[in-house]
């Protein structure tokens, strides 16, 4: 018996979807979290990166007012069982409105830091760099399209959608799957890390960058500022770890606490100038 003919092609294996998104083609997956972003990167000369990480909680002033007003409104409507859910999220709110004196004070060093990189020939300026996504983020991705200069935003796939910022250059913009490509894409091309008020994933970024900082898998100088002195004292006591010699003092040497865009500027702008 003679086989039918087969009437199409068979897809060519990179095309295929269903083998594409299975647990086989996962290195493949991986290798274009690393090779996409790349790419963009050299096409657009960036070399040096200035990372900001920071709450993607932390709202504007016109955020933050839009919000408590609406949930005032929803007070009103509401029935006496769910009044007390609501007044429990006006608190909670309520509790982060000092916070908002961050996104303009992220917003404006991000734009001063812009202003003064675009000085420079393109391969050597300094790119602000984000996790892509509100607040924070979202900040200081806002501050550089207002100096009218390129910024990056590396976002991550969430089970609660974390959607993108308008405020990232289009070309620059990346969907993460895999935490690792994205911390490494954070990683390699930075010159200067700013650590904004945060939660679990602002901690998480800080200490994966203090760690290999402090075991040398960093080697070039970076400096690391902590924005908000009063706030992460709280949060971190690493006083008391080189008290108690979990770290030494050479480890804390790496950190220094900034408390307004003037004095993270001046910083910045000395540590890069002397370094690169």
């Amino acid at each position: 018996m003679r086989p039918k003919r087969l009437e199409q092609k068979a897809d060519k294996a990179y095309e295929n979807e269903e083998f594409i998104h299975s647990s086989d083609a996962r290195p493949l997956r991986i290798l274009s979290e690393y090779l996409y972003p790349e790419r963009q990167f050299k096409d657009h000369s960036i070399n040096n990166t200035i990372i900001f990480f920071g709450s993607a909680r932390i709202k504007s002033d016109k955020e933050f007012h839009h919000e408590l007003e609406s949930l005032q409104a929803h007070l009103e409507r509401c029935n006496e069982e769910q009044k007390q859910v609501v007044k429990d999220k006006i608190h909670t709110l309520e509790q982060q409105r000092e916070l908002t004196e961050y996104y303009v004070e992220a917003r404006d060093l991000a734009k001063m830091i812009t202003e003064w990189s675009l000085q420079f020939p393109k391969p050597k300026r300094f790119v602000i760099c984000t996790g892509g996504g509100p607040g924070i983020m979202e900040a200081g991705n806002r501050g550089a399209m207002e100096a009218e200069g390129e910024s990056i935003g590396l976002n991550i796939s969430l089970p609660f959608e974390q959607m993108p910022n308008p405020y990232i250059t289009p070309d620059l913009n990346f969907e993460f799957h895999y935490f690792f490509l994205r911390k490494y894409w954070f990683a390699f091309m930075a010159k200067a890390l700013v650590i904004f008020p945060g939660g679990f994933g602002t901690l998480d970024e800080l200490m994966e960058i203090l760690t290999l900082v402090q075991t040398k898998k960093i080697n070039k100088k970076m400096p690391i500022l902590i924005y908000g002195e009063k706030f992460w004292k709280k949060v971190v006591n690493f006083e008391y770890l080189k008290e108690i010699g979990m770290i030494s003092a050479d480890d804390l040497n790496t950190i220094t606490y900034v408390n307004s865009p003037k004095e993270a500027f001046e910083v910045l702008t000395s540590e890069l100038t002397e370094h690169y």
